[in-house]
């Protein structure tokens, strides 16, 4: 019984990423249907959960067809056939790589490292849309309602501003939020010709509240917290871990990327998770964040 729940589980997940993949995209069924060169009633079965036996090849046509990330490949990969993506295999979409096989398999080996650390981690471009995440990550945020365009997986910086359940793990939901719109102010100017960028400024704008907070609030935070917001030294804010083992916790942000991902764009953050003390209790909840551009 509990495989048969496991099976049901699993091929609902998987049903959420490639529904909600091709609804992100506005993309009919029988548009990723004709660039999977098959009909649209198999494409159906493949989008429902009726398929059963997945294959490599056609997960990468799938990742192809639906313009996956590297991070979202991984994603598909764990939830269809539960390991990772072949060591030999691209990511489809190529967004990660420019063909150079060194770079392919130094990438591969990352995700593995990466894999292997018990804080969550995770790896950006510069609009925040999330490269690569460890299994820490992932379980950080299980259990979460599935959003279109806004779940952590996908884009750090619109899962805080956007997803409707966002403040029921960062708790002190207000500094992350202005850390998060200071982020995507820096982003902008230093990006201000990226059209997924302003699409998301146009988004917070759309939001009366998060408007408000963004033409006000957060420029009177930048003042406070300071221009530099790479290096800026701010408390702990704190984050509530779904496991109630870890419950609450203090939560940093720390920033270490090696030269051939700074070279291609990317940054790696990692969450730094600690026990709650003086300098994250709740009289440090308004205090000053932590927050990377790149």
């Amino acid at each position: 019984m509990d495989d048969v729940l496991a099976a049901e589980m699993r091929a609902r997940r998987l049903q959420q990423l490639i529904q909600g993949r091709r609804e992100y995209l506005n993309l009919r069924q029988e548009e990723v249907a004709e660039r999977l060169d098959m009909s649209a009633r198999n494409y159906g079965n493949w989008e429902r959960g009726v398929v059963k036996e997945w294959t490599d090849e056609k997960l990468f046509h799938l990742a192809e067809a639906l313009e996956m990330t590297e991070s979202q490949v991984a994603r598909l990969f764990l939830i269809a056939v539960d390991r990772l993506p072949p060591a030999d295999a691209r990511p489809a979409s190529g967004r990660e790589h420019d063909g150079d096989p060194s770079m392919d398999a130094f990438l591969y080996d990352y995700a593995v490292m990466m894999e292997a650390l018990s804080l969550p981690t995770f790896l950006i471009d510069q609009r925040w849309e999330v490269r690569m995440a460890n299994r820490a990550y992932r379980n950080l945020f299980r259990g979460l309602r599935h959003h279109p365009t806004a779940m952590p997986t996908d884009n750090f910086l619109r899962f805080g501003l956007l997803h409707p359940d966002a403040s029921a793990i960062l708790v002190d939901f207000q500094d992350w939020q202005l850390s998060m719109l200071a982020q995507l102010a820096t982003s902008l100017e230093r990006n201000d010709q990226d059209t997924e960028l302003h699409m998301l400024r146009r988004e917070v704008y759309l939001r009366p509240t998060l408007r408000s907070t963004y033409l006000d609030d957060m420029q009177t935070w930048v003042l406070g917290a300071g221009a530099d917001l790479v290096h800026h030294d701010g408390k702990a804010r704190i984050i509530r871990h779904p496991d109630p083992l870890i419950g609450l916790r203090g939560c940093r942000l720390v920033e270490e990327t090696p030269r051939p991902l700074q070279a291609r764009g990317l940054a790696r953050i990692t969450l730094v998770l600690t026990e709650l003390g003086q300098e994250t209790s709740s009289e440090s909840l308004c205090a000053g964040a932590v927050s990377f551009s790149v």
